[in-house]
């Protein structure tokens, strides 16, 4: 196993201390349970390690992300802030969480004092620039505000949100020289600046735009900003070169407007900043329509009640005040994105860059679908029902703009990062459990005319069912992908009475087969009907290079959620099934070094810090042995997740790790995620209360549950006897009491019957 890195110590700000001494105790019941659950999340975890979290103000799925970026950048600085760093460069309403690629940043505020400076600085060199160092010590972070203390210029700076604005206050010290910088020129990762413009509308009003190239290939935000007193003067300028020398500038690839100001010891200077996809005079509206006022406190608490609106979803009891961070962060990471992509009237531009005015449903963006429909997605069914339309309908037209469903869609761009289309399961989920706020024949033809194209190996797959390894760099990533999103098809074209395509998109489903060697019992790259490609190491992982996407052949032999029962058979039976399985967790090989970064989190060869192997521990329960799922995802639970900095054992993938945790410790998760099941696997809560669509509820019970006490022995479902080791989304969503009794033994009677075994195929 990899080891877990290594557990920071958090500088805890005095607040949160105050908080947590009121659950030291051990035990709690339910009328002693708080209602502000925005104490228990803690922002610190996943900043640390490869984690790559968000660190700042938001409020659920908002456009503004208005949090701190480092000078350092990297791989582990993608969403410009790792806890290792200590340097500041600025505050930028735009963010990415959990990715494996640095992009946003945009329209990044610095508040400073004495002479100007116009570049950033250097490590070497930081008294070249404005950067300032800065403690965890002098940092508050929380849902909806961050606060943190420039040591260089004894600034005191406060951030909080709206959906579309971000709102600063920085408390100055005593000077003649106080700045507030507005970069349009510094983004995070990939980022450049392609063309800004900045203008002042008025003696305390800016406005302009930011195009920039990235890993989104075309962004343009617009925004206007608006300071609570009048600048004593504005300029703006265009750094020429590295020396800092500046000239006075407009429109430039990377424009930079200073607002000068005399301030007092402790005077206060807000500032609220707008952004919008359309333009700036409605990102000024979305200011005007969602913070007229100056009271700061007063937007810091409406984003904390936003907060724990959607916190409050989830209730849970347990042992340990740190097992309730965790969860509660867990549940707070899965809420940031998808973000809004609209403004406030409901204008928004699409993907082909026109303007589509006043949309009937919220426009999302920062869609992670080869992450999040795993699991990310199913969560959403449940806790975010009022989303899911305005989720499928962002798709949709996606869809219409760009003729097909999104891969990996980030501010209006298809970026085409990673393999399949996600997108399908996704639809076919919402369709499958009777989601009807979206046009069901759209989506059905957005679907198939998204399996129908021609890119990325597409056409082999319809030509000949396998995509040949020398004619496509990750052949068998693509090719097992597809077959999950064809199934999902098929099983919607079933729903639909749609004969001959639930027919052949069963059959391209089935597609798998064709990537299976039967000699060596794994998942392989094939270059024709009758020839594999050699030589072949199943630990083996080259990034970009081989026939897999971040992983190997131990990790991807299992990428059949699908159609468990048919790999099975591929195995040899459920015998030979669990076997392979026992090995694949044992399994000890290099990987090489050419092996991905987001590879972590190993127990044998099973990676849990990377999505392809998110449903595997729970495939035991498919061969009658759900004990073993109870021990692996109890070990993921308590090793892998913990409430330090380091507490997200890889990159948290846009919420979908933390979604995993959510489940895994609800006490199941959605192995096939558009089936409508759910696999047991252990409960780690003692107690939980689930609130469901019409105000129903769901109340989870866990009796005598302990770390020694994993294993399932009996499940009541509404005071009935329950044998199956799965439930149906169906009949979670109408609520009741679910109990399941604990032990510290394997229990050899319940969910090992073939007739109460998961099945890839529910009605």
């Amino acid at each position: 196993m990899e080891p877990i890195p290594a557990l920071k110590l958090v500088a805890v700000m005095a607040l949160v201390i105050g908080a947590l001494a009121s659950c030291s105790s051990t035990r709690e019941n339910a009328s002693q349970f708080p209602a502000a659950l925005t104490q228990y999340v803690d922002p610190y975890i996943g900043t640390d390690y490869h984690g790559h979290v968000f660190m700042g103000a938001s409020v659920p799925f908002g456009a503004v992300q208005l949090g701190p970026n480092n000078l350092t950048e990297g791989w582990d600085w993608c969403s410009g802030y790792h806890y290792s760093d200590s340097t500041l460069v600025g505050f930028s309403h735009t963010h990415l969480s959990g990715t494996g690629i640095g992009d946003l940043g945009d329209i990044a505020i610095m508040p400073t004092t004495g002479p100007l400076k116009l570049l950033k600085g250097t490590h070497q060199h930081p008294e070249k620039g404005f950067l300032s160092l800065y403690s965890h010590q002098d940092e508050t972070a929380r849902p909806g505000y961050y606060a943190v203390r420039l040591q260089r210029y004894n600034i005191q700076a406060e951030l909080t949100a709206t959906a579309r604005v971000g709102f600063h206050q920085y408390t100055f010290p005593a000077s003649e020289q106080a700045q507030v910088i507005v970069d349009l020129e510094e983004g995070i990762g990939w980022d450049q600046p392609t063309e800004t413009f900045m203008t002042q509308l008025n003696d305390s009003t800016l406005a302009g735009y930011r195009y920039s190239r990235g890993w989104a290939a075309d962004q343009r935000i617009y925004f206007a900003a608006v300071f609570s007193q009048p600048m004593q003067r504005f300029s703006s300028f265009q750094v020429t070169d590295s020396s800092g020398t500046a000239v006075a500038a407009s429109t430039e690839k990377g424009i930079k407007g200073v607002a000068f100001f005399t301030t007092k010891a402790g005077e206060k200077i807000k500032l609220k900043v707008g952004i919008s996809p359309v333009s700036p005079e409605n990102a000024l509206a979305n200011i005007r329509a969602e913070v007229p006022h100056w009271d700061f406190e007063q937007v810091v608490a409406a984003a904390d009640t936003a907060w724990n609106r959607e916190l409050q979803k989830v209730r849970i009891q347990t042992d340990s005040p740190a097992q309730r961070r965790t969860f509660y962060t867990a549940l707070y990471h899965t809420l940031i994105v998808p973000s809004v992509f609209n403004d406030h009237n409901g204008d928004y531009r699409g993907t082909d860059q026109k303007v589509y005015p006043k949309a009937n449903f919220t426009n999302l963006t920062t869609f992670s679908l080869w992450d999040t429909y795993r699991a990310a997605h199913p969560l959403f069914t449940i806790l975010q029902p009022d989303r899911v339309n305005d989720m499928i309908n962002s798709m949709l037209a996606i869809y219409q703009q760009q003729g097909k469903l999104p891969v990996w869609h980030l501010m209006g761009n298809e970026t085409n990062t990673m393999v399949g289309y996600s997108s399908v399961p996704v639809v076919a989920d919402a369709l499958l459990k009777g989601f009807d706020g979206f046009d069901h024949a759209l989506a059905y033809e957005a679907m198939k005319a998204t399996a129908m194209g021609d890119a990325f190996g597409l056409p082999f797959v319809k030509r000949q069912g396998f995509i040949p390894a020398d004619e496509e760099v990750e052949s068998v990533a693509k090719g097992l992908e597809y077959a999950i999103a064809d199934m999902s098809i098929a099983q919607v074209a079933r729903r639909r009475g749609q004969q001959a395509d639930y027919e052949y998109f069963s059959r391209r489903g089935r597609y798998y087969e064709n990537y299976f060697d039967k000699q060596t019992r794994f998942m392989r790259g094939r270059l024709s009907q009758h020839a594999w490609r050699s030589p072949f190491d199943p630990f083996k992982s080259a990034h970009r290079k081989d026939d897999y996407a971040e992983g190997n052949a131990w990790q991807y032999t299992w990428l059949v959620p699908q159609d468990v029962e048919g790999l099975m058979t591929l195995m040899g039976g459920e015998e030979a099934f669990a076997q392979k399985l026992d090995s694949l967790f044992a399994a000890a090989g290099d990987m090489g070094e050419e092996a991905s970064n987001d590879i972590t989190g190993l127990i044998g060869q099973y990676a849990h810090g990377n999505e392809p192997s998110h449903h595997i521990t729970y495939l035991y329960a498919y061969a009658g042995q759900p004990w073993k799922t109870a021990e692996q995802v109890r070990f993921i639970v308590e090793n892998m997740y913990t409430d330090q900095p380091d507490g997200l054992i890889g990159n948290e993938d846009v919420g979908q790790l933390s979604a995993w945790y959510v489940f895994s410790s609800l006490g199941f998760y959605p192995v096939n995620p558009f089936n409508g099941a759910y696999v047991f696997g252990s409960p780690a809560v003692r107690q939980a209360t689930l609130a469901m669509p019409g105000g129903r509820t769901l109340e989870i019970e866990a009796l005598d549950n302990s770390p020694e006490n994993k294993y399932i022995q009996r499940i009541t479902f509404n005071g009935v006897p329950y044998t199956n080791a799965y439930i149906l989304h169906r009949d979670l969503v109408r609520g009741g009491k679910l109990v399941f009794e604990m032990g510290s033994k394997p229990s050899t009677a319940w969910g090992t019957a073939k007739e109460d075994r998961p099945r890839s195929s529910v009605e």
